[in-house]
């Protein structure tokens, strides 16, 4: 993958002077791309658990309307690749 290299061209405004200039660095591509998918993973994993302990809390009360419900929101998470 081609790295994204960001350039930072630092010059003197009589408006700004005596004030320090602040420079941004960008984050890089990898490091975002990382974040966001360490991000889903955790919030997938979190919704799965989330839905098994409610499906089990159905089937200990015996509730099948709310069972079929959850038990069809949880199909997306048994899709395996």
């Amino acid at each position: 993958m081609k790295k994204q290299k960001t350039n930072f061209v630092l010059s003197t405004y009589s408006a700004l002077e005596g004030t320090p200039i602040k420079a941004k660095k960008e984050i890089s591509f990898e490091i975002k791309l990382a974040s966001r998918l360490l991000l889903d993973e955790l919030v997938s994993t979190w919704n799965k658990s989330n839905l098994e302990q409610r499906i089990n809390e159905s089937i200990d009360q015996k509730d099948k309307p709310t069972f079929m419900r959850l038990s069809k929101a949880y199909q997306t998470y048994t899709y395996e690749f």
